[in-house]
């Protein structure tokens, strides 16, 4: 099993970077995808940002152009950069991740709140 840590939430004022990281840990972490979602209150958890083992991108387009997901698999981390931050951009974020041996197998983190905000 897959342990996923994310961190880095926050206070950020509108317009401003964030960058939150995911430690991952308990398993071979270059044989998982590895992506960033997020839960708006009172809405549904969306899909922000996936990077699969080969490094192919996808980003959704409410933040397609203000983010980068990268991973370190030297050090099993993922992180993603979100620059030009609305208060829309409000959430929960979570890692999630799923081995390319079993599609059927999803692994979450706890979540960091971001909050945007003057």
């Amino acid at each position: 099993q897959l342990q996923l840590v994310e961190s880095g939430g926050g206070l950020v004022q509108p317009g401003g970077p964030l960058r939150p990281p995911c430690a991952a840990s308990g398993s071979t972490f270059d044989l998982y995808h590895m992506g960033w979602y997020r839960q708006a209150p009172g809405k549904q958890r969306e899909l922000v940002a996936h990077i699969n083992r080969a490094g192919r991108v996808y980003y959704a387009d409410s933040m397609k152009g203000r983010s980068t997901i990268s991973r370190d698999n030297a050090n099993n981390t993922v992180h993603l950069q979100m620059n030009n931050l609305k208060p829309e951009d409000t959430a929960v974020y979570y890692c999630n991740s799923r081995p390319a041996y079993d599609a059927a197998k999803m692994y979450w983190g706890e979540g960091t709140l971001v909050t945007v905000s003057s």
